[in-house]
């Protein structure tokens, strides 16, 4: 499954974008993290295939929502609200099967990656 990553963009602090993640197949798991400047890739946010559930980072709880697309194997990150840390580069990424309920969380227990979209948040 290959993973193309869009949406990235600079925005004034306050203000909001929409990421997309564009598979090429199904996914189990879908989740976006991300790398800001001199720091490592840290989770953002998680989505199951189905049951409804969500996961966040609390730095982006609240302001942050992921999404998904089944039929159109899309996976969304609406962030509002954005704030100068929230400067990174930001990754989609996709699980092939399910892990478990606390791997949603670590980036080795997804299987697929896309190639990452800047977000640049000035102040």
């Amino acid at each position: 499954v290959q993973l193309q990553a869009s949406g990235g963009g600079s925005v004034q602090a306050g203000g909001s974008l929409r990421l997309s993640c564009a598979a090429s197949g199904r996914t189990f798991g879908g989740g976006w993290f991300r790398r800001a400047p001199g720091k490592e890739r840290e989770f953002v946010a998680a989505i199951p295939w189905s049951d409804g559930s969500t996961y966040y980072a609390d730095s982006v709880k609240g302001r942050f929502t992921i999404s998904r697309d089944n039929a159109k194997n899309m996976l969304y990150l609406q962030m509002n609200s954005l704030k100068p840390e929230d400067t990174a580069v930001y990754y989609c990424a996709g699980q092939r099967r399910f892990y478990g309920t606390t791997d949603y969380f670590t980036a080795g227990k997804y299987d697929y990656w896309g190639q990452g979209t800047l977000v640049t948040v000035s102040s």
